[in-house]
């Protein structure tokens, strides 16, 4: 009959300090889209060129412009034109940005949230639509901010940190240097 301390790893198992459980909190998912961080909102029209949205882009370090009816943030979203749709909608076809209005190649009627909506619904629209920006609007449908994929990871890094940012070198690949070579 084999006692504790005649198996060999039984004083190892004795000694090991128990490591706590750590779960992914759902609590998360159900917190207001207001918790995420979020950019500068980013307002043209649809009488703004491409040149300019993507000048704007290039300053603000943003993936999108939003596009009201007027380009303020008292008017209604009409569109959202993003990085997909230069390459896609622009360079594509071989079209000139310098006079391409925004109205001809945005993306009209864009799929957005309400204000109240959940972390869930938000990571629903994103995985479902294949969105990477997804606009934030008030009650009557004015822009209020722009969820991008990136702040959803942000978040979850300010969440998560310990099991994020404490990655061993040998745990985690090799950061790139550029944005570009991520």
């Amino acid at each position: 009959m084999a006692r504790d301390f005649d198996v060999p790893e039984g004083d190892e198992r004795y000694f090991e300090e128990a490591k706590p459980v750590r779960v992914f909190d759902s609590n998360l998912l159900r917190e207001p889209l207001s918790v995420l961080p979020h950019g500068k909102l980013i307002l043209l029209s649809p009488h703004d060129t491409v040149t300019e949205a993507v000048r704007t882009m290039q300053a603000e370090h943003r993936g999108y412009v939003l596009v009201t009816r007027d380009g303020s943030s008292e008017s209604e979203v009409v569109g959202i034109f993003t990085e997909r749709d230069v390459l896609l909608r622009i360079v594509d076809r071989g079209r000139n940005p310098a006079t391409l209005p925004l109205g001809d190649v945005m993306t009209t009627e864009p799929e957005t949230l309400p204000l109240n909506a959940s972390i869930a619904y938000l990571l629903n629209k994103m995985c479902v639509g294949g969105f990477r920006h997804v606009p934030v609007v008030d009650e009557q449908g004015h822009a209020v901010f722009v969820v991008a994929v990136k702040d959803v990871v942000e978040l979850l890094v300010k969440s998560f940190p310990r099991e994020i940012l404490n990655l061993r070198e040998f745990d985690a690949p090799k950061i790139p240097q550029t944005r570009e070579g991520a």
